[in-house]
């Protein structure tokens, strides 16, 4: 236990998913009745505590695939549902692998994109065909009828258009009507066992969502296609006017929109008389201009200071993309040579760390350098200044998991639970399951909920695998690599990880 928070019980969550697995049947029947969904909260009509006193949350991060998302993904997202039993689903950014070699007629490294920017943007995709060509090359879905419809129609207007610029227009809105298409194909496929389970999901973005050349609004009105979507609209948006959804299947439940992936959602008791605690959504933003990982926009800031006095003073937990600066300190700085040490990324690269025990929870693990911005947005203080939150949970680092407390807040890294891009060793690729009690809401008790233990060994190729798991996504990944006693003694597994994080970058981005 630290800081009055702990972690569930593992015997309990793995028996429970065991009990899942043995009883398919039983499973496929509750997951395809929608009178009553997985959720208790949908069956209730909105976000509120049980009659046991418990609300449960289900954190998705970093499923980062292309058109055809792995198996591994959906089976990972489908067990945890059925062990958990969440309220509610929150995906955390990356869902769509952007610059997939299937998006390559709209891709876009940075949303200011540049002539060099497309350039680079090639040995992304050829890192992409890499790793398709480790899993057999997987087969695109085909677009729709009605895309292929759409195209043929901007075809015959592009051919006819005398101006170029309209031409060049038209031609640029085919190739989005294709990328649109595959990647709701892409949303509906992850999506799906969330969706059979009704479950209610709420979704916010990450650095690589949009270099499909897709807006966020747009992957908002996608989201909005599925039953048991929570995200706002948010056009003209007033942060505090409380909205409703009728179209998502919660009629008791409202909403407070900022912008796309920014907004708040209440939990109330079981009286329906108070809110307990707030989920707050946050965009953190992409790339900053300077280099480096973006922050959240002055309207996200604006709207962390807006939440606690919409949750009439309950305190609220932030999901988000991107980490804080402020992760940093969790950790303890260590000799390079430490064994399992990791280098600090760009600008703490010059110090390797190991988690700081005294302030993280026991089966937390440290697998990369903290991607965080360059610049502290100020976003931490707005959360002390407010006293309203008492916890932020990210994704994007995708071989971190852990949980601490920093200044009072709660501060945890969720592992990706995707099998289509680099991470931990398979098994521990996860998602993150958190459990509040009313009686003390505020520390609620979390847990990875690791695919060797609900599902058991991947289907991928072990190439595959291996190579997700080992390429380093930068410089100083590589020497983390060799920091690690079982990878150091393979020279010729370190050799590959270097060229191909040389030639490719591996997944991530500067």
């Amino acid at each position: 236990m630290l800081g009055g928070m702990g972690s569930l019980d593992d015997s309990h969550i793995v028996a429970t998913a065991a009990a899942a697995a043995s009883n398919a049947a039983v499973s496929k029947a509750t997951a395809s009745n929608a009178a009553r969904p997985l959720s208790v909260s949908a069956r209730l009509g909105r976000l509120q505590f049980h009659n046991s006193g418990k609300f449960r949350i289900l954190q998705l991060s970093d499923i980062q695939d292309g058109p055809t998302v792995s198996s591994d993904t959906i089976r990972l997202i489908a067990a945890a549902c059925d062990a958990a039993r969440p309220d509610l689903v929150v995906l955390t950014g990356d869902q769509i692998a952007g610059y997939h070699s299937a998006y390559h007629a709209t891709y876009r490294k940075r949303r200011w994109n540049t002539a060099l920017d497309s350039i680079i943007g090639v040995g992304r995709q050829a890192a992409n065909f890499l790793g398709d060509a480790m899993q057999g090359f997987p087969q695109t879905p085909q677009i729709s009828e009605s895309s292929q419809r759409r195209q043929e129609e901007l075809d015959e207007r592009a051919n006819s258009a005398s101006d170029p610029d309209d031409a060049q227009r038209l031609a640029h809105e085919r190739a989005l009507a294709g990328t649109r298409d595959l990647v709701r194909q892409s949303i509906r496929q992850f999506m799906q066992p969330i969706v059979e389970r009704g479950i209610p999901f709420a979704v916010t973005y990450g650095n690589h969502d949009f270099q499909c050349g897709i807006d966020n609004c747009e992957f908002d009105a996608i989201f909005r296609e599925l039953p048991g979507c929570l995200n706002p609209e948010t056009t003209g948006a007033e942060p505090q006017r409380a909205m409703h959804m009728p179209g998502s299947g919660m009629p008791g439940q409202v909403a407070y929109a900022a912008e796309p992936g920014t907004f708040a959602l209440p939990v109330s008791d079981v009286g329906h008389t108070r809110t307990v605690f707030g989920i707050v959504l946050l965009d953190s933003g992409d790339y900053a201009r300077g280099g480096g990982y973006g922050s959240p926009s002055a309207t996200g800031l604006d709207f962390l200071r807006t939440v606690p006095r919409l949750m009439d003073g309950a305190k609220s937990i932030v999901f988000q993309h991107i980490p804080l600066p402020q992760f940093y300190d969790l950790l303890r700085v260590v000799p390079s040579t430490t064994a399992y040490a990791v280098q600090g990324y760009r600008t703490y690269d010059s110090q390797t760390y190991l988690l700081d025990e005294t302030k993280t929870l026991p089966g937390s693990f440290l697998g990369e350098g903290i991607s965080c911005p360059d610049a502290d947005s100020g976003e931490f203080q707005v959360m002390k200044d407010s006293d309203g939150y008492f916890a932020l949970f990210a994704g994007h680092d995708h071989r971190n998991g852990f949980v601490g407390v920093d200044d009072g807040i709660m501060l945890g890294a969720t592992p990706t639970c995707g099998f289509g891009a680099y991470g931990p060793d398979p098994k521990m690729r996860s998602a993150r399951l958190f459990e509040f009690d009313i009686r003390h809401p505020y520390a609620p008790r979390t847990q990875l909920l690791q695919f060797g233990d609900l599902v058991g060994k991947p289907s991928s190729r072990k190439a595959y695998t291996f190579a997700m798991s080992h390429v380093p996504t930068n410089a100083g990944d590589t020497w983390n690599l060799l920091r690690r006693p079982k990878v150091f003694g393979s020279v010729l597994a370190v050799a590959v990880g270097l060229v191909a994080g040389k030639l490719f970058g591996g997944g991530k981005e500067k």
